[in-house]
């Protein structure tokens, strides 16, 4: 894609994909871009006919976040962290294919996937720090629950680069791969979690999450479990381990 827009969507098979395309501003997110991901998101979180949801960029950079004289200057519409809250809420497993540099918002927007696979020259830079913006809690509250403590602390409180293996090693990124490999592991992952039990895979990424913020409903979680124990899901997935094939869900 040579010509700006707004993020654009693709489908394949059950395989949606959103790929934010202002490549010269290192894919910077603009008011309107804000109000097309979030409709994106509602209209692909209704749909039955989907198993799961990439997000990338184009260009050398991920995406470097919002713009940042639209925040100075109070820009309406829906904020920031709204879409990264969607989008971490989102029904079906989401996958972010980093194929380059995550900047300021972006750090929130990408740990609010399931899964991250970025790619080996690719690196990381949190300024709020020497900005003077004083995060938004639940992107705080995002990379503590997810990295830990310490890690957040390196992030938003250094504000230094990080570079792709330290990534790896604080657990921000699942897998790192040199560029050209990075279609097939999103291929690899994509295809293994589009071929697993989709009201199970809803049901426990909604628990899990729920459980990383310290509000699980322990009472709907057990009556999920229960159900699915009686689910067809459960007797195709058996029957196909007993028949030693791919369970078709």
């Amino acid at each position: 894609m040579t010509e700006a827009s707004g993020p654009v969507l693709t489908l394949a098979g059950t395989r949606a994909t959103i790929r934010l395309n202002r490549p010269s501003q290192h894919n910077r997110l603009e008011p309107a871009d804000l109000d097309a991901l979030m409709a994106l998101l509602d209209d692909l979180a209704g749909r039955t006919d989907l198993r799961v949801l990439v997000l990338t960029g184009t260009g050398p950079s991920f995406c470097s976040g919002f713009d940042l004289k639209a925040l100075a200057a109070g820009a309406g519409g829906v904020g920031f962290h709204q879409v990264v809250d969607r989008l971490e809420a989102f029904p079906l497993p989401t996958v972010a294919a980093l194929q380059g540099s995550v900047y300021g918002g972006a750090t929130d927007l990408a740990l609010a996937c399931d899964f991250r696979i970025g790619v080996t020259a690719m690196k990381l830079v949190m300024p709020a720090g020497r900005l003077g913006i004083q995060y938004y809690p639940s992107g705080l509250e995002r990379a503590v629950t997810r990295l830990g403590l310490t890690a957040a602390k390196r992030l938003f409180l250094l504000a230094e680069p990080v570079d792709a293996p330290n990534l790896l090693a604080i657990g921000y990124l699942d897998r790192l791969v040199e560029p050209d490999q990075l279609a097939a592991a999103i291929d690899e992952i994509a295809g293994i979690l589009a071929g697993n039990a989709p009201v199970a895979i809803r049901g426990m990424k909604h628990s899990l999450n729920a459980i990383a913020r310290g509000t699980l409903d322990r009472a709907a979680a057990e009556a999920a479990y229960r159900a699915s124990i009686r689910s067809d899901e459960l007797a195709e997935g058996l029957k196909a381990f007993a028949e030693k094939r791919k369970p078709v869900y």
